[in-house]
C-alpha cells in the first residue's frame, strides 16, 4: 500500500464557499492550550474514553429554555463534536453538486448513499460561547469510492481529537488532516487505501489519540490494517495486518502491571496490541458481526461487547497473553441486552449497557450480576448515539430528538426527558466546562444552566 505524508507549512484556502450562513472563516485567538480536564473533552467518549465526563452537565432544556445557541452545520456528517477550552471542532462532507465516478453497486440493506457525487471534507472550530464559526477549512475535496448507510452514515463519522496544540480529523479512506488550533494545516497523510464497507455500510469508526501517538483501525472487506502514527509528523510507528472484515470499534488503550495495550473489539477476535511495537499480545473469539462499541477497562478487566448475530458482553481478564478463546480468561458474560451500537458507560463499578431499541441494563462491573436489566424507557426510543454520564446522570441521546436523563445507581430512575423539536440524534453527547453539547443531524447545539 502506498502511504504518502506531506508536512505543510502554509494553511490551504477554502476551495469552494458555503451557501449557508456559516459559511464565513473568521480570524481568532486559539484557545487556552492547558484547560483543567473538567473543561475539555478531547475525543469521542470523553477524557477517560469510558464516556464519564469528571463534571457535571444540565438537567433540564427545552427549545426555549438553556440552549445557549445552536448553530447549523452544512452537509453531513455524524461525527461527535470535541471541546478544548473555547473551541468546538466539528466535521463534516458537503456535497458540492459535481457528479462524479462513484462505485455504483451495491444497494441493499440501506447502504451506497451519495457514492457517485463529489463532495467537500470539511474541519469546522466554532466558537464555544456564542456558537460562531470561527474557521473552517476544506482538507480535501473528493468523489468517494463507495457510499454509506442512508440512515445512520455519513462520510464524515471518525470523530476529530485534540490535544489543545492541534486538531486531527481523519475522513478514513480520504486520509488524516492535522491543524493547528488557528486551522493552519500541519499536516496530512494519505490513507492509501479504499475501505469496501460490509453492505456499503460506510465508514467512520473512531480513531484514538493517546500520548504522542494516534492509532487508527481499517477494518473493512480487503486488506484489513491498524497503523500507530506520530501526532507530531503523522509517520508511521507500526503497522499490523488483521484477519478481519468490517467494524467499526474504537481502539481502546489499557494499563495492566505497567504494560500498556492497544485493545481492538472485532467480529473475528478481539485483540490487544503492545502499545511501543504493535506485536499481538492476546487474542480471544466471541463477539458477533459488525462490532460498534468500544473497549472499556475496569482494573483487571476488559469489557468487549457485540450486538447483531451472536451479541454478546464479556469481561475478560488482563494479564494473560496467547489465544484466550475456551479459558477462563472470560470472567464473566451475557448475551441479554447487548449493544449493536452504542458504547456502554461505567461509573463507579457499575456497567451500564443501553440497547438500539432503547432498553438500558446495569451490571455489576466484577461479577456480571445485574443491578437491573433491559429495562424499558418511557417511550419506544431508538438510539445510535453512545449514552455519556456527568454529575450522577446519565444522558440518552434518541433518534426521535429526546435526550432522556437518567440516574446513576443500582436503581433505575429517569429524572428528566428533553425534547428538541424537529432533531434527531446519532453523534454522541459531548460535555465539557459544565455544558453539553449535541449534535443532531442538521445542528450544533450548546445547552448550559449557566
Amino acid at each position: 500500500m502506498n502511504w504518502m505524508m506531506t508536512a505543510l507549512r502554509r494553511p490551504t484556502l477554502l476551495t469552494a464557499l458555503l451557501t449557508t450562513t456559516i459559511t464565513a472563516v473568521l480570524a481568532a485567538q486559539a484557545p487556552p492550550a492547558s484547560p483543567s480536564t473538567a473543561q475539555h473533552w478531547a475525543q469521542w467518549r470523553g477524557p477517560t474514553t469510558t464516556g464519564v465526563a469528571p463534571g457535571d452537565a444540565p438537567t433540564r432544556w427545552d427549545d426555549k429554555t438553556n440552549v445557549t445557541w445552536a448553530t447549523p452545520i452544512p452537509g453531513r456528517g455524524f461525527s461527535s463534536p470535541i471541546v478544548w477550552g473555547d473551541r468546538v471542532f466539528v466535521t463534516t462532507a458537503v456535497p458540492t453538486g459535481t457528479p462524479g465516478a462513484g462505485a455504483g453497486g451495491l444497494r441493499g440493506g440501506g447502504g451506497n448513499a451519495d457514492a457517485n457525487l463529489e463532495h467537500r471534507f470539511d474541519v469546522l472550530a466554532l466558537d464555544r460561547v456564542t456558537g460562531r464559526v470561527v474557521w473552517q477549512r476544506t482538507a480535501v475535496v473528493a468523489t468517494p469510492h463507495e457510499g454509506y448507510h442512508r440512515q445512520y452514515g455519513s462520510f464524515a463519522s471518525n470523530t476529530p481529537v485534540t490535544d489543545g496544540t492541534r486538531v486531527w480529523a481523519s475522513f478514513g479512506s480520504r486520509g488524516l488532516y492535522c491543524y493547528d488550533m488557528n486551522g493552519t494545516l500541519v499536516w496530512k497523510r494519505d490513507a492509501g487505501v479504499q475501505m469496501r464497507m460490509h453492505m456499503q455500510f460506510g465508514e467512520g469508526a473512531p480513531f484514538l489519540l493517546h500520548g504522542d501517538r494516534l492509532f487508527h483501525t481499517y477494518d473493512h472487506q480487503g486488506a484489513s490494517f491498524m497503523v500507530a502514527l506520530d501526532k507530531h509528523t503523522g509517520k508511521e510507528a507500526w503497522r499490523v495486518p488483521r484477519a478481519e472484515i468490517s467494524n467499526w470499534s474504537m481502539p481502546v488503550v489499557v494499563e495492566h502491571e505497567g504494560r500498556q495495550q492497544v485493545v481492538v473489539s472485532a467480529t473475528r477476535k478481539t485483540r490487544a496490541y503492545d502499545y511501543d511495537t504493535g506485536r499481538l499480545i492476546w487474542e480471544i473469539e466471541g463477539l458477533g458481526l459488525n462490532t460498534i462499541p468500544a473497549p472499556v477497562q475496569f482494573g483487571d478487566l476488559v469489557f468487549v461487547m457485540s450486538g447483531f448475530r451472536n451479541p454478546n458482553l464479556m469481561a475478560v481478564r488482563l494479564g494473560r497473553t496467547g489465544e484466550l478463546t475456551g479459558t477462563d480468561a472470560v470472567v464473566w458474560s451475557t448475551t441479554r441486552g447487548t449493544s449493536y451500537t452504542p458504547s456502554p458507560v461505567l461509573h463507579d463499578g457499575m456497567l451500564y449497557v443501553l440497547t438500539d431499541t432503547g432498553m438500558l441494563s446495569n451490571f455489576d462491573a466484577r461479577t456480571g450480576k445485574p443491578h437491573y436489566q433491559q429495562v424499558r424507557l418511557p417511550k419506544p426510543y431508538n438510539f445510535k448515539a453512545s449514552p455519556v454520564a456527568a454529575g450522577g446522570k446519565l444522558y440518552l441521546a434518541t433518534e426521535e430528538g429526546d435526550v432522556v436523563v437518567v440516574k446513576l445507581g443500582a436503581t433505575f430512575g429517569v429524572v428528566a426527558t428533553n425534547e428538541l423539536t424537529d432533531q434527531s440524534f446519532v453523534a454522541t453527547p459531548a460535555v465539557a466546562a459544565g455544558d453539553l453539547f449535541l449534535r443532531s443531524r442538521t445542528t450544533l447545539y450548546r445547552v448550559s444552566e449557566h
